[in-house]
């Protein structure tokens, strides 16, 4: 059994989607879902609450402190880590629990956007490939428990960038995979902010890392260029 654990802030448009996708896509091997909430001013801790397979759990703003928080409370062995606008695929929680008991201790899926355009198409390409550098959050993630806790889980003082910097972690310890199968994101950043502008701002954060950025001017300048 595995638990899901989703970070969410303002997501009342997402959820519905989300959480019926989840009940119709699963092969039954889910022990609980976790929201939790970084404090959000729409609906999404009504919804949350007022669905019958949902713990929810309110917390500090932030997706590391958020993922952070559901692990802590996750009663299973296996944690998968789910934006709440990305659609895993059919079975996803038995082709998770299948990779874990032929020994893969974490992994992701292959990702497409809900987008057809051919840059988006080239990006989902290259989430085919094991490497580090076409990895990201909207890709999904599962890991063990052991070695979510050995690792120290997500790195809190990342606001933005955290997934990839965990996911650094987990690839230097040699236990990393991709299955097979393709779990559908939504381009919804790219659609507001245009896809090259998107790009940019996803390359720039990616070498301003690569250059040594500490966390805090990561988050700076993201949401300089968000807000912009």
């Amino acid at each position: 059994m595995i638990s899901i654990i989703i970070p969410a802030y303002n997501e009342e448009k997402q959820l519905p989607v989300l959480l019926k996708h989840l009940e119709v896509s699963s092969s039954g091997d889910i022990s609980e879902i976790i929201i939790v909430d970084g404090g959000s001013t729409d609906n999404t801790s009504k919804i949350a609450k007022d669905h019958p397979k949902v713990f929810y759990v309110p917390s500090e703003k932030g997706r590391a402190v958020q993922m952070n928080t559901g692990a802590r409370l996750a009663k299973t062995e296996i944690l998968y880590f789910l934006h709440a606008d990305s659609f895993p695929p059919k079975n996803f929680d038995a082709l998770i629990i299948d990779k874990v008991n032929n020994g893969d201790k974490a992994g992701c899926f292959q990702m497409k956007f809900d987008k057809d355009h051919w840059w988006l198409n080239l990006m989902g390409f290259f989430t085919k490939i094991n490497h580090i550098s076409c990895r990201g959050g909207d890709q999904s993630l599962f890991v063990t428990k052991e070695l979510f806790n050995e690792l120290g889980g997500f790195d809190e003082s990342y606001q933005v960038y955290e997934d990839n910097e965990f996911i650094k972690r987990i690839y230097e310890s040699g236990n990393f995979t991709v299955i097979k199968s393709w779990i559908t994101t939504s381009a919804r950043l790219y659609e507001k902010m245009g896809i090259w502008n998107t790009q940019l701002l996803f390359a720039e954060i990616y070498w301003k890392r690569r250059l040594g950025a500490s966390a805090d001017e990561l988050y700076n300048h993201y949401y300089k260029r968000i807000s912009s």
